[in-house]
């Protein structure tokens, strides 16, 4: 049952190894194992410890695009984007693709970091970008919906607010 999970795993002997950032070593003991299935996971699993040191593994759920959304080119979604959050945006939003700081962000979009930090604001109060302080810097990357968005150009039906 935990290979069907969408993450990479294999068994080694009676070890079963999934993919994860970062190494760590998980030792069950008898504990069990209580899987959180989460939308907002995406590409690897996320352990942690939950009611008396229960282990939890938080796997991702496949992300489908609606099949009535329509496929785009990626001229024609950048076309998209830029009429729905304006040229500059949208620029902040694809640069947004691999993550980065604000000077970064900056650098790719070809705006102002003043401006990069004023667009990750917007996007962020959107849902659509998280940020996290690093030290002295900031450090910007797509949330799940965020992601789709850039993926399709345009909100699936499913995901537009009402």
């Amino acid at each position: 049952m935990l290979t069907s999970l969408p993450l990479p795993a294999h068994w080694r002997g009676r070890v079963l190894e999934i993919s994860y950032p970062v190494e760590q070593d998980l030792h069950l003991e008898g504990r069990g194992l209580l899987l959180v299935p989460s939308f907002f996971c995406l590409r690897t699993g996320v352990t942690l410890l939950h009611h008396e040191d229960t282990p939890v593994l938080v796997y991702p759920v496949e992300h489908h695009v609606p099949d009535d959304v329509p496929q785009r080119s990626p001229d024609d979604r950048r076309q998209a984007l830029a009429a729905l959050l304006g040229h500059a945006r949208a620029a902040v939003l694809e640069a947004l693709q691999d993550g980065g700081t604000t000077t970064e962000l900056a650098r790719r979009a070809g705006v102002l970091p003043s401006s990069a930090s004023q667009h990750t604001s917007v996007l962020r109060n959107a849902g659509l970008v998280r940020s996290v302080r690093r030290g002295r810097a900031v450090v910007h990357s797509l949330t799940p919906l965020g992601a789709t968005l850039l993926r399709c150009g345009s909100l699936p039906p499913l995901l537009t607010r009402h």
